[in-house]
């Protein structure tokens, strides 16, 4: 089974009462729990360790990167951002958790801003499946249906996917790419919408098979080697 890590900034949870009523230890720990009862090998990591918690070691032995932000994308150092790409360019997956659309090492990955539209309302969200056959939506049905949710809006300022395995559309009217699938490298990269910190979504059965999944798919495959350079190969001679 992958070896997870889930990364949150831990930072709502301790300062804000809703956040915590919602997730008393963290929403890295309730993911880590669910992935861990998958079993999933799972450690957590958070922002106020010394690097974050993603040091060299810990990231050498991580198949598969969770990511949660929202409040303190700016504190996190460059250097380990610089030290999560590397990563993902040699394979290890990296699952982006919803607004952390905004987090240094998607927008690095992703070159692009990844900006979107937003407004905050307990309005029903439906995730459209919108390509059935992809492993990330075994063993889901036609939709996930969320009865209260933050909204998130289109344009989203982001590369075109791979793939858009989810795509949602909101009470209030919005439609957005919720679920989008890229390759970096050796490394396969998921976006997932859901999971605003005052909601329990991370506590649902079917958005935790969705990461399930998701951490399955995201998992280091055999694939060609991302790097260039020398291969002391003989041109052959001209005739």
């Amino acid at each position: 089974m992958p070896s997870v890590t889930v990364w949150n900034e831990y930072v709502h949870e301790r300062e804000t009462d809703a956040v915590a009523a919602v997730y008393p230890d963290g929403i890295h720990a309730t993911i880590a729990d669910a992935l861990e009862a998958r079993g999933h090998d799972t450690r957590t990591a958070t922002l106020s360790e010394p690097e974050h918690g993603l040091t060299e070691s810990v990231l050498a032995d991580t198949d598969v990167l969770v990511w949660w932000g929202h409040a303190a994308h700016h504190e996190v150092d460059d250097s380990v951002v610089e030290r999560v790409v590397d990563r993902v360019v040699d394979g290890m997956g990296l699952l982006v958790l919803h607004s952390a659309h905004a987090s240094k090492p998607f927008k690095r990955l992703l070159g692009t801003p990844c900006d979107l539209t937003w407004r905050e309302g307990d309005e029903r969200e439906r995730l459209w499946v919108t390509e059935p056959g992809h492993p990330i939506v075994d063993g889901l049905g036609e939709a996930i249906v969320i009865e209260e949710t933050e909204t998130y809006g289109e344009p989203f300022g982001i590369p075109q996917p791979d793939s858009v395995v989810f795509t949602s559309w909101f009470e209030g009217g919005e439609v957005f790419r919720s679920g989008c699938c890229y390759r970096r490298g050796r490394g396969r990269v998921f976006y997932f919408r859901p999971g605003h910190e005052t909601y329990p979504i991370y506590h649902r059965e079917d958005i935790q098979r969705v990461l399930d999944n998701a951490v399955r798919w995201a998992a280091p495959g055999e694939g060609a080697d991302a790097h260039g350079g020398n291969r002391n190969v003989q041109a052959p001679e001209s005739r």
